[in-house]
């Protein structure tokens, strides 16, 4: 049990970084929320068990497995994000990218090198998406 209320606790930190568009200007409105996750706060109230799985499964467990680093799982989800044109959680990883070790440049690099596999109109949306992370800094 103690194990895994340090994952949840763990879980919290992590996923209390997360940006997203949709959801960034709501604010807690009491102490009790801002204790909550980020990803309690932004879809417990509608999806707590995507909630509870995204925390303690995803977060807790999956980011912090030791076979890749935090940074190289970076590269491979902002990889995945842009080839699938997820543009709303590509903002949110290209902050936790950079968070976790990758430059600017590399991500520009990556997102040059996913137009020839996953399409330039991917790569187009991801550098706009991009430039206004970068300019939020």
């Amino acid at each position: 049990m103690k194990l895994k209320s340090s994952f949840i606790a763990m879980a919290i930190v992590v996923a209390g970084t997360a940006h997203s568009p949709a959801f960034a200007q709501e604010q807690p409105s009491s102490n009790l929320e801002s204790a909550r996750s980020r990803t309690q706060q932004l879809m417990g109230g509608i999806a707590p068990k995507l909630a509870d799985l995204t925390d303690d499964v995803l977060y807790a467990d999956i980011w912090e497995r030791p076979e890749l680093s935090k940074r190289d799982r970076s590269l491979v989800t902002v990889s995945a994000l842009i080839a699938l044109n997820r543009p709303d959680q590509l903002r949110s990883h290209l902050i936790r990218a950079r968070d976790n070790g990758l430059t600017e440049a590399e991500l520009v690099e990556t997102i040059t090198h996913m137009a020839f596999y996953s399409g330039w109109p991917s790569a187009v949306s991801a550098v706009a998406i991009a430039k206004d992370v970068f300019a939020e800094k």
